[in-house]
């Protein structure tokens, strides 16, 4: 018996670090699937976008904060299937932006040391590249 096989869905997510090594994680929206749980702040890859600059969107968007892809550091990906599609994502680290993160589309936004991001629920994606983070910072 084979499985059908599952639409593969592309994003990109940041590690936004700050000056005193806390990471930025965002609350995921009322409405928006897996609601109410803390992720790296990112989102799909739109056609002929790379992942760097779909960060660089991204981060605008829901967050108003601007960066380079220059600043983007690429540190690891998650690979991860849900139910109804396959998830891959790049994870960045960023340490240089500019302007105040504000959630603009996001339900909250907290500044956390790497090692309590546990604490925080986070879909099934984000969890494994805690560790990455950790060994980081």
């Amino acid at each position: 018996m084979t499985e059908t096989p599952k639409k593969m869905v592309l994003v990109a997510a940041c590690a936004l670090v700050d000056a005193d090594g806390r990471v930025l994680i965002a609350q995921r929206p009322e409405g928006k699937s897996l609601a109410g749980l803390w992720e790296f702040p990112g989102g799909k890859i739109e056609p002929g976008e790379t992942p760097e600059e779909a960060v660089v969107r991204e981060l605008a968007e829901e967050i108003g904060v601007e960066t380079k892809v220059a600043c983007l550091a690429p540190l690891t990906f998650a690979s991860h299937s849900y139910e109804a599609f396959h998830l891959l994502m790049p994870l960045f680290v960023c340490r240089r932006f500019w302007g105040t993160p504000v959630a603009k589309e996001v339900q909250a936004l907290k500044w956390v040391r790497p090692r309590q991001l546990r604490d925080y629920p986070m879909p099934p994606a984000d969890a494994p590249l805690i560790p990455f983070l950790i060994d980081l910072l």
